[in-house]
């Protein structure tokens, strides 16, 4: 996809190029820089010390060497002195600069750590902010897959406002008394996260069975993991598969489904989520790019989607078109029914895109934001 934001170690990831938060030695030191050097070997500090350094805002690059990139992009962040001192330009200029290396070198995608947010002391939430916007301004001209990775899930500060907002949404939806509690408050807190360290139930989410008249709901509800996902879906947001056999057993036994009614129905199929998909584009006069964009999807997979009438997409991926053409909500159940998903309050991620979509933001890149900090898989692939 891409824009994504992961937790992990840069300095595992198969990509084109990762980029150092280095200081203006380009000698290494400590977080990751001294992580990045530790896993290339003593070859890229002897090519470092040909680079004589680099200044803050700038950028430079070196061979991968034992590191899995191919290539080390090495910027040099600004040290955070209350904000007055164009950190924030420089911080912007050390991503612009960085990406533009990458594209220089031909790169297809590329892996930032989060400059300055550790020891040089720049505030996260307003460092994310600086990252988001920078990579996005980049990626609205040009193609490229752009990963942020936060190695530590602590050290991630989401929109405290948007937060509490969101935090409060759910808390309607789940006013029963059994809801989630006190949930203003650090978005790496373990309460965010299922309350359990690593785990992926939602806090949120209740049994229910579902009624004889919501058959086709109970299995379009299912998430489908298709080639395109990065992660796995939950198995925690999946209904029993006990329940869907039922439920499937039931809607064959209702007055009705019969062979002749089966055929009728087989020969009288609403459009695809392909033609949708793309009468809703020309409808509101949007380009193709200007869509996939907007809706954080890889031009190779809107290619795909728009060649092969019968695709089969996943839910993130109609979810991330359903913002992109900014769709209401009966529109988007409308939208999802296409490809034979639907929205539920079961699954914490439907409601976080709800909360989204019902006040009209549609920027995806907020939304991913507040997907991974509950530990969500975000929208677009």
């Amino acid at each position: 996809m891409p824009f994504r934001i992961v937790s992990g170690d840069i300095t595992k990831l198969h990509v084109d190029a990762i980029v150092n938060a280095a200081n203006t030695s380009l000698l290494g030191g400590g977080g990751v820089d001294g992580a990045i050097h530790r896993a290339a070997g003593p070859r890229l500090l002897e090519e470092c010390r040909g680079l004589h350094g680099c200044r803050t805002g700038e950028a430079k690059v070196t061979l991968g060497y034992d590191l899995p990139a191919k290539y080390v992009i090495h910027t040099v962040g600004p040290i955070w002195q209350g904000g007055r001192h164009g950190e924030e330009e420089l911080l912007r200029s050390a991503y612009r600069n960085s990406l533009l290396l990458a594209f220089e070198k031909h790169c297809e995608s590329v892996a930032f750590p989060m400059i300055s947010a550790g020891v040089y002391g720049y505030p996260k939430e307003q460092a994310l902010e600086v990252a988001v916007s920078t990579i996005r301004a980049f990626l609205e001209e040009n193609e490229m897959d752009v990963i942020l990775v936060i190695f530590d899930r602590e050290s991630f500060r989401f929109d405290v406002r948007l937060y509490s907002e969101l935090s409060g949404y759910i808390r309607n939806i789940y006013d029963d008394g059994k809801g989630p509690g006190n949930f203003l408050g650090d978005v790496a807190r373990s309460v965010a996260f299922g309350g359990v360290s690593g785990s992926r139930r939602s806090l949120f989410s209740r049994s229910r069975k579902p009624k004889s008249s919501e058959c086709a709901r109970a299995v379009s509800e299912e998430p489908v993991e298709d080639a395109e996902m990065d992660e796995a879906v939950s198995l925690d947001d999946a209904p029993p598969m006990m329940n869907i056999k039922a439920e499937a057993m039931s809607c064959a036994s209702m007055p009705g489904s019969t062979p002749g009614g089966l055929a009728e129905a087989l020969a009288n199929l609403d459009e695809s989520f392909s033609q949708a998909l793309l009468r809703m584009i020309d409808a509101r006069g949007m380009k193709d790019s200007e869509c996939y964009k907007k809706a954080n999807i890889d031009r190779k997979l809107f290619s795909k989607i728009r060649s092969d009438v019968f695709y089969r997409p996943s839910k993130q991926t109609v979810l991330a078109f359903a913002v992109a053409l900014e769709l209401d909500l009966s529109e988007t159940e409308e939208f999802l029914k296409k490809a034979g998903f639907a929205l539920s309050h079961s699954n914490k991620a439907d409601v976080i895109v709800e909360y989204f979509i019902e006040n009209k933001n549609y920027d995806i890149y907020r939304i991913n934001e507040a997907l991974f900090a509950f530990d969500q898989n975000l929208l677009g692939a």
